[in-house]
């Protein structure tokens, strides 16, 4: 797309981004029975991981006796149909076919796993909101009416970003913004990067402008659960002092806890985990179990396909089913 047809084109052209959205034409779309089907171990890879080098592909991860798996089921088999064929949806009964789920470390169902270009890209737990999963899709797949120009800003403004260009991200987040005020992606990276600068009023106010509907979406909670967490580590003290208490006390388990925050808080994920880790096989009861508990809340702030998520959630669930 030409810098002349999008309006973010001036801003985000130095950061090539090959954008793929929006639906096929009307005559090559897949019949409404060809885009939900269920799955078994065996044919994960042709049914999931093949086809979503075609189109993104949502994996429902379900059992019968979830109550919530059985309000969420009508819900988003609805909402794919409408999608005409920009996605499809793969069920998963998880009490047959466990292993798969097992990998993702999914713990909690219902689970919906999208997969693009034979990856797992993005997710969300529970029985959501029709238009919560409407907006996952559009996320995932992309839509119509000016929706391609703002996936490519968006795309633009995190290469920005993680090439240290902050002000290009920032520049790009607004004008996005200004284009489509609930925009719940560029709310919560701008939020993020405001609260990684120390601009933490700067963040709150951003994250103020959501909609209340979309308040829940997985990528507000995430900013909004990593802010909560530093706050938290500020009040712990100094690090060199915790690792100090460990060296003579490896039992102390207040102080691996606390080490653990301060770790997370600084940007070391795989550290601060392992602390938590290493709390929960010694002793699951230590505080009500409040090294589990943390370490949901470091899931919930990493985000659902964060690669330290995804190998923390097997390490827990070796410890907790062993």
């Amino acid at each position: 797309m030409s810098n002349e047809s999008n309006p973010f084109g001036g801003m985000s052209s130095q950061y090539a981004t090959n954008v793929q959205f929006g639906a096929a034409p009307a005559n090559d779309a897949a019949p409404a029975a060809d885009l939900i089907k269920d799955t078994t171990t065996a044919a994960f890879t042709a049914d999931v991981i093949q086809e979503s080098r075609k189109q993104p592909v949502l994996v429902d991860f379900w059992a019968p006796w979830c109550g919530p798996c059985k309000q969420l089921t009508p819900v988003i088999e609805r909402v794919v149909q409408a999608a005409g064929g920009r996605v499809k949806l793969v069920k998963m009964n998880i009490d047959d076919h466990p292993a798969i789920a097992g990998q993702l470390g999914i713990q909690s169902i219902p689970a919906v796993i999208a997969f693009k270009n034979g990856q797992p890209v993005d997710g969300f737990m529970g029985a959501v909101p029709e238009s919560q999963i409407r907006d996952f899709i559009d996320k995932i797949a992309g839509k119509d009416g000016g929706q391609p120009q703002i996936a490519e800003a968006l795309a633009a403004a995190t290469e920005a970003r993680e090439a240290g260009d902050l002000q290009t991200a920032v520049q790009i987040y607004d004008a996005v913004l200004e284009q489509a005020p609930d925009n719940v992606d560029a709310i919560a990276a701008l939020a993020d990067i405001l609260f990684e600068a120390g601009d933490i009023d700067g963040a709150n106010e951003v994250l103020a402008r959501a909609p209340e509907d979309k308040k829940s979406t997985p990528a507000l909670v995430s900013v909004r659960a990593k802010m909560a967490l530093a706050e938290e580590a500020a009040a712990l003290g100094d690090s060199a002092e915790l690792e100090r208490k460990l060296a003579q006390n490896p039992g102390d388990h207040q102080a691996r806890f606390d080490l653990a925050m301060i770790q997370n808080a600084k940007g070391q994920r795989t550290e601060a985990a392992d602390n938590l880790l290493a709390v929960v096989k010694a002793d699951r009861t230590w505080n009500d179990d409040g090294a589990r508990a943390q370490l949901l809340k470091l899931f919930e702030a990493w985000g659902f396909t964060d690669e330290v998520t995804l190998a923390t959630r097997r390490k827990l669930s070796s410890l907790l089913f062993s």
